[in-house]
């Protein structure tokens, strides 16, 4: 059986988190006329994949990682500010977050 990508896996912790009361917010790569991939951003990079808020649980953020592939340096600086951060490995520990995502 082949392992989930990280974009299903975002898909479903989105569906998960929208069933457990979450808002959320993330950005989607666009192809670019060269053949590339690229999110249209303003400021630093690195910020995390996913940014959800529950009006008890409040905002936490999300950067998923699928093994092999690491969090860069610039993933680590936003990860170290913001409150509530933290790295999902995906597909691993999908079912973790799932659960984490859907309890009230």
């Amino acid at each position: 059986m082949r392992r989930a990508t990280e974009a299903q896996c975002q898909a479903t912790i989105i569906a998960a988190a929208k069933r457990g009361g979450w808002r959320i917010h993330a950005q989607r790569p666009a192809l670019q006329r060269s053949g590339k991939w690229s999110v249209a951003i303003q400021g630093d990079p690195g910020y995390p994949d996913l940014t959800i808020s529950h009006p008890l649980r409040g905002t936490h953020f999300l950067e998923l990682k699928r093994a092999p592939n690491k969090v860069e340096p610039a993933q680590q600086q936003w990860l170290n500010l913001l409150p509530n951060s933290r790295v999902v490995w995906v597909p691993e520990h999908l079912d973790e977050c799932l659960a984490w995502l859907e309890s009230g």
